[in-house]
């Protein structure tokens, strides 16, 4: 085990491919059992890359079907962010370095870092044989997996994906794995095309940080061509100036334009009442804003007619600046209608915001959501 120092690589413009199979898997209790089947029937490699890992039950059975795909023979390649899992303890650590296993840090923290360290691969990836991929927004802690009486599960997808779009996810690994080791010249190894196995296109598209936006800049172009639906699902609400004058200018197409949020149940309280000082414009101008009610809402997802965008991004401008990030769009009338019909039951399980009554809303609140603002302004001027 090595602390590698941060990747300068920026990620390419990967291309649209025909040819795949999508599956989407909503909540832990469908796409772990998938994840954990896939790792005990890999073959040659297996590559993980994470954001966040706590110890507990989910880390322990990932790290059981690691352990054991390494003592079979397969190559193992674990790449984590230094942050999102620095509450692992040294043994869990220590037990993912068997023989047959490498494991990455990317960007440890350190004092002289400075800033430097808000830097972090956020990215949620996991790849079998070159062959099948889940990519979505989940970490491995109980909070997506495991219901308690003292916390509550969140909610989250991931897409299940076969066909040649998984050359580019291989790709993009192999180049975050280069830039760890400071091999920033060496050009990743040739990756084999996957044959046809659907019928559904699709295109990798990925962002790092303060260098390459590409998936906000998907997202923007989508929106300006919706003709029907715009509709955005993130944990984190705090949108760019440019994203929140689309989605107004969205809505005033006459495009059916929506934002699911979380409710009451969030991991950070301070953003949830930062990014409630943007309600009252959209809201103004059409745009209908849910706050999911039973549990965390954790996806990140955008639906533009029957384009997807689903992965770790959380259109924000967080992700604009710090994240190395990823998402699967996807290009099909059928997966889309797949998205339509979950975001629906969502929509159903949640608040609409009303534009009138949130204009009554108690005094208490607006002092919470204007001192949390001028918190994320200062935190936004940070380089």
């Amino acid at each position: 085990m090595r602390h590698p120092t941060l990747s300068t690589l920026l990620p390419p413009r990967f291309q649209w491919r025909a040819g795949n199979h999508f599956e989407l898997l909503v909540d832990g209790t469908q796409y772990f059992p998938a994840m954990l089947n896939a790792i005990k029937q890999a073959q040659h490699h297996i590559d993980l890359e994470m954001y966040l890992a706590h110890h507990g039950q989910l880390f322990t059975l990932f790290v059981e079907a690691l352990r054991a795909a390494a003592l079979r023979g397969v190559i193992v390649r674990i790449l984590l962010d230094d942050f999102g899992t620095r509450e692992l303890s040294t043994n869990d650590k220590h037990l993912l370095t068997l023989p047959g296993i490498e494991l990455q840090f990317y960007n440890p923290l350190h004092w002289r870092q400075g800033t430097a360290n808000m830097l972090r691969n956020h990215r949620k990836l996991l790849l079998i044989d070159q062959h099948l991929a889940f990519v979505g927004g989940t970490g491995l802690n109980d909070e997506f997996y495991i219901q308690s009486t003292h916390s509550t599960p969140w909610h989250e997808v991931m897409v299940r994906i076969q066909g040649p779009v998984i050359a580019d996810w291989c790709q993009l690994f192999e180049r975050s794995w280069l830039g760890i080791r400071r091999h920033f010249l060496t050009s990743p190894p040739a990756i084999p095309v996957p044959s046809t196995v659907g019928t559904q296109q699709g295109r990798v598209c990925a962002s790092n940080g303060p260098h390459a936006h590409h998936v906000m800049q998907s997202l923007y172009q989508q929106i300006m061509q919706a003709k029907q639906r715009v509709w955005i699902v993130t944990p984190y609400f705090l949108p760019s100036w440019r994203l929140r004058r689309l989605l107004v200018e969205s809505a005033q197409r006459h495009v059916d334009t929506r934002i699911l949020v979380p409710g009451r149940f969030t991991d950070h309280p301070a953003i949830r009442q930062a990014s409630r000082r943007y309600y009252a414009r959209l809201l103004k101008n059409g745009i209908r804003i849910y706050e999911y009610q039973p549990r965390f809402v954790h996806a990140k997802i955008a639906l533009c007619d029957d384009w997807t965008s689903l992965g770790s991004t959380n259109f924000d401008r967080w992700n604009l600046r710090w994240n190395l990030d990823a998402n699967q769009e996807i290009n099909d009338a059928g997966f889309a209608h797949q998205v339509q019909a979950l975001l629906e039951q969502d929509f159903r399980d949640s608040e609409q915001m009303q534009y009138a009554t949130w204009l009554q809303r108690p005094w208490y609140l607006r002092i919470q959501e204007w001192f949390n603002g001028k918190l994320d302004q200062l935190v936004n001027r940070l380089r």
